[in-house]
């Protein structure tokens, strides 16, 4: 069972509410708030596909470039030693520090 469903290049996530006794989840990946809820899976997904339609609707009618989640790019944190260090292992290799993070990245995700 998976956690999130994909629609139109938009990650959705899916949770569960024993409250309320629902289904909902939001789009991740963007600043926009775009939720969506449903009592099934099925009811889920189709507020998911249909939230998502609303929301490139609105951005066409409005003029504006619909958000696009997981650009490529992102800000990571990291202690200054570390960063030192991956540096020199990335200049080691004659490679770039976003080279040497993008193959670090790959290999762990690999190894799931």
């Amino acid at each position: 069972m998976s956690n999130t469903m994909e629609y139109k290049g938009y990650v959705g996530s899916v949770e569960f509410s024993e409250e309320d006794g629902v289904l909902f989840g939001k789009v991740m990946g963007i600043r926009a708030l775009i939720s969506y809820e449903g009592e099934s899976g099925r009811e889920l997904l189709a507020d998911f596909h249909s939230a998502v339609d609303e929301y490139l609707a609105l951005c066409e009618e409005k003029g504006i470039e619909p958000e696009r989640a997981y650009k490529g790019s992102f800000n990571v944190r990291i202690s200054p030693e570390l960063h030192r260090k991956i540096s020199v292992c990335a200049a080691e290799q004659q490679i770039s520090l976003n080279s040497f993070v993008e193959n670090a990245l790959l290999s762990s995700v690999a190894a799931k």
